[in-house]
């Protein structure tokens, strides 16, 4: 079987690669001939402003063509390649690309102000004027056109995670540098979830997260059809199952609630019996909700995923779920799951403990310049994101609570004390604490809790955070107390918080 655009390019070069809304509300295409002609110009432009190995290309953009465009040029310049939330501030995008090493970031050119100045890293913008130095389109066309370049395996990739800590970790996977350790890694994945050049992959979520952007790699990879929205609508990505003969998608539980919220008129009259395949995760999801759409689409089987950006841990299938409702599922081939109570030692079925994951030993990670960090998130050749749960007898793994404070919103994970952390850039704010509280759509939403100097509307801090942070890091919920609640040695105690709900302001 053919591997990578590349060689799909070559072996069926009229193969739909994409398939995405154009700027006029139709509908535009593009071939696998025709991505890996533009990916092969985009990489001299890339490697001329600096991207190679250890020095990433950066996407800061819209769900589209580009992403993937862009990916598959990193790959053909040997850099990797680290897509990041276009809904970023400058700031935010600042620290990201300092960290990294980044050589390059491609941008839209309405979203130019954002994009920061950063010394040693080039600007490539889409959509804007093609005089420009920097326009995408117009350093594609000039560029030469290099046949030799292959996109192989695919890019290696970067993702930042937020955690516990004010700033996201750069996860740095052993041996994703290695061509032949990412096609056995892209193989494995292919073979696994049984992906055919047949098949369309209708995206659900957007190109800059792990998972979205994974699957839409693996789907290239197998020369696939991705169907690319530029945003979830539930009533839209069900028509577009129907209209271009969708087989598969990757979801999170927020997405289910939204198709859920259709009119049972529309889900029926919607067509969607070539949708075979749905794999969820990101996020946990309510057992009545999975049922609900298994019984809504009795003809798509649901696989449920846990694992975070470090690492891969369980799955579970629709039969196994339906006797075990609730778990994650058993481990993954080659990977063990460990539940260590608080004698550190390994739990008793059915005993809550700290989740431990161990992977197989040529899939170790570190956090990219955070040595600390990593050595906190390892116990001897385990890993933990700080996932509490148990394991059944017959070793599934059910998921009960976080000893972090990673607020999961949608699928997406967000640090707490990072938004804490401005909040006391505010002058009157003395104290605060922000963390999630259940949210029956998405998971969790945010709330902080504030201790002020002086009277301050809640408006006025709302809008301290959204100037620098992402608008999706602002707390939904806001509380102001006379005192925070602290133990002895000054931590603030947010289980109490939890426990107490006052009225959302």
């Amino acid at each position: 079987m053919p591997r990578g655009v590349t060689e799909h390019a070559r072996e069926t070069p009229d193969q739909i690669a994409f398939i995405v809304p154009d700027a006029e509300g139709g509908l535009a295409t593009r071939t696998y001939g025709e991505l890996n002609e533009r990916a092969q110009r985009l990489a001299a432009v890339l490697k001329a402003r600096g991207a190679g190995p250890g020095r990433p290309v950066a996407s800061a953009v819209r769900n589209g063509l580009e992403p993937f465009e862009v990916a598959t040029a990193a790959a053909m310049a040997q850099a990797p390649f680290l897509p990041l939330n276009w809904h970023l501030k400058s700031a935010e995008l600042t620290y990201l690309l300092e960290h990294s090493g980044a050589a390059v970031i491609v941008g839209h050119y309405e979203l130019s102000d954002q994009l920061p100045d950063v010394a040693g890293v080039e600007r490539i913008l889409i959509g804007g004027p093609e005089a420009t130095v920097d326009s995408y389109e117009a350093l594609i066309s000039a560029a030469p056109a290099n046949d030799t370049l292959d996109s192989g395996a695919g890019p290696e990739l970067v993702f930042y995670t937020s955690g516990t800590t004010a700033r996201p970790k750069g996860v740095v996977h052993a041996g994703l540098g290695n061509p032949e350790v990412r096609h056995a890694a892209m193989g494995g994945q292919a073979q696994l979830w049984g992906w055919t050049a047949d098949d369309v992959y209708v995206m659900s979520g957007p190109c800059y997260h792990a998972s979205h952007a994974g699957w839409g790699l693996t789907a290239l990879y197998v020369g696939a059809t991705i169907v690319l929205p530029e945003r979830f609508e539930a009533e839209a990505f069900l028509r577009a199952i129907e209209m271009h003969g969708g087989t598969r998608s990757f979801m999170v539980p927020a997405h289910f609630i939204r198709v859920l919220q259709l009119p049972e008129s529309t889900r029926v009259a919607t067509d969607v019996s070539t949708f075979a395949l749905v794999v969820h995760g990101g996020a946990p999801c309510p057992v009545t909700v999975k049922r609900k759409m298994m019984e809504a689409f009795p003809d798509t089987a649901f696989h449920e995923l846990y694992g975070a950006s470090e690492g891969g841990a369980t799955r579970i299938g629709p039969d196994e779920w339906l006797e075990h409702p609730g778990s994650v599922g058993r481990p993954w081939p080659g990977v063990e799951v460990l539940v260590i109570g608080e004698d550190g030692k390994a739990s008793e079925p059915g005993v809550d403990g700290i989740i431990y994951i161990r992977p197989p030993s040529t899939q170790h990670f570190s956090y990219r310049n955070d040595p600390e960090a990593t050595r906190g998130a390892w116990l001897d050749d385990a890993f933990t994101v700080g996932d509490i749960g148990h394991l059944s007898a017959d070793g599934y793994l059910t998921i009960t609570d976080r000893v972090s404070d990673m607020v999961l919103w949608g699928g997406v994970n967000i640090a707490p004390r990072e938004i804490e952390e401005v909040l006391y850039e505010h002058p009157d704010v003395v104290d605060c604490a922000v963390f999630g509280i259940p949210d029956e759509r998405d998971g969790e939403h945010l709330k902080a809790v504030v201790e002020l100097r002086v009277p301050v509307d809640t408006e006025v801090l709302a809008a301290h955070v959204r100037e620098r942070l992402a608008d999706y890091k602002v707390p939904h919920e806001w509380e102001i107390v006379s005192e925070l609640p602290r133990d002895p040695n000054g931590k603030v105690l947010k289980r109490l918080l939890r426990a107490n709900p006052s009225p959302a302001s």
